[in-house]
């Protein structure tokens, strides 16, 4: 190796190693912020003076001569459905008190409380053919109920739930194993857009192992040795405020592994509360493009994205 190139790999470790070290300190403060706003939430109705309470959901403190209900009958009783239908909604997100997510369906809430219930829009056809159909999904729509909507058609990949955008159907089955053959084998190129908590100013890559478990009956996924391996590539397009839009792509797809990862370097993504985020009107990621045997199917932004830069 001549002496330029000595040059070139030695201001290139240099540049890691500060990368690393700027990553950690990051992370560090975030688990700091975020252990100080679990502390927060968790604080008691003692906390609160003379007579009141404070309640997850609620605008005000609540005094305590004030008739309480849980909150998924109280809206079950506003919009005359079951409270069934009525849970169901509050544990997509989908209600609102006062522009605050009801994030316990079984949480007590006034008598006299008002909820706002946001609407679901419908997937959008982007491309078919006779092997494919590919949507663009609205976040709180479940993948399933997307698949349900097309019965020809079956999922080849899922989202989250808040997640929004390419979502691919196939309908051909050998068709269908080539692209899961694609897929294993990381030839697929996944790209989604993201809003983070914070400014993020480096392209960073992030290649930590992924371990997913249940707790609570849901997934959750965290950076461990025992993990999968998952290699995540974050690049800053725009920093607003104290918030930062970002590039990210992906190789695996594992559970979570975009959550995960960013959450590991203290970005979280905005409204993803799940992984420290911080209340949002939705989780602000979505699957900007895909690329699969040949073809290259894009979502636009949803409307909402552009809130952070206006």
């Amino acid at each position: 190796m001549d002496y330029s190139k000595k040059k070139v790999a030695s201001q290139q470790r240099a540049k890691n190693k500060k990368d690393e070290t700027k990553a950690k300190v990051r992370a560090k403060a975030f688990a700091k912020a975020d252990a100080g706003r679990t502390k927060k939430t968790n604080k008691t109705s003692s906390d609160a003076s003379g007579d009141e309470r404070l309640y997850e959901g609620a605008s005000r403190p609540v005094k305590n001569s004030e008739k309480m209900e849980k909150a998924y009958k109280l809206l079950a009783l506003q919009e005359s459905i079951s409270n069934s239908q009525a849970k169901t909604l509050i544990d997509r997100g989908l209600v609102y008190v006062a522009n605050r997510k009801v994030s316990v369906a079984r949480g007590e809430l006034p008598l006299k409380t008002t909820f706002n219930v946001q609407e679901i829009a419908t997937a959008k056809v982007i491309y078919e053919d006779n092997n494919l159909l590919v949507v663009d999904k609205p976040a709180f729509l479940n993948t399933d109920e997307v698949e349900r909507q097309y019965p020809d058609a079956q999922l080849l990949h899922r989202l989250d739930r808040e997640t929004s955008g390419v979502l691919i159907l196939v309908k051909d089955e050998e068709y269908r194993l080539k692209a899961i053959s694609e897929f294993k084998r990381n030839k697929v190129y996944k790209e989604y857009t993201a809003w983070v908590e914070g400014m993020f100013i480096d392209e960073t890559e992030i290649d930590k192992a992924i371990l997913t478990e249940k707790r609570h009956n849901k997934a959750f996924s965290k950076i461990s040795p025992k993990g999968k391996p998952a290699h995540t590539t974050v690049t800053p397009v725009e920093v607003v405020g104290k918030y930062s839009k970002v590039k990210v792509v992906i190789q695996e797809g594992r559970t979570h592994q975009i959550r995960c990862h960013l959450r590991s370097i203290g970005f979280p993504i905005a409204g993803d509360e799940q992984y420290g985020g911080r209340h949002a009107k939705r989780m602000m990621l979505h699957a900007y493009k895909v690329e699969l045997l040949g073809k290259t199917f894009i979502a636009d932004e949803p409307k909402i994205f552009a809130h952070y830069s206006s």
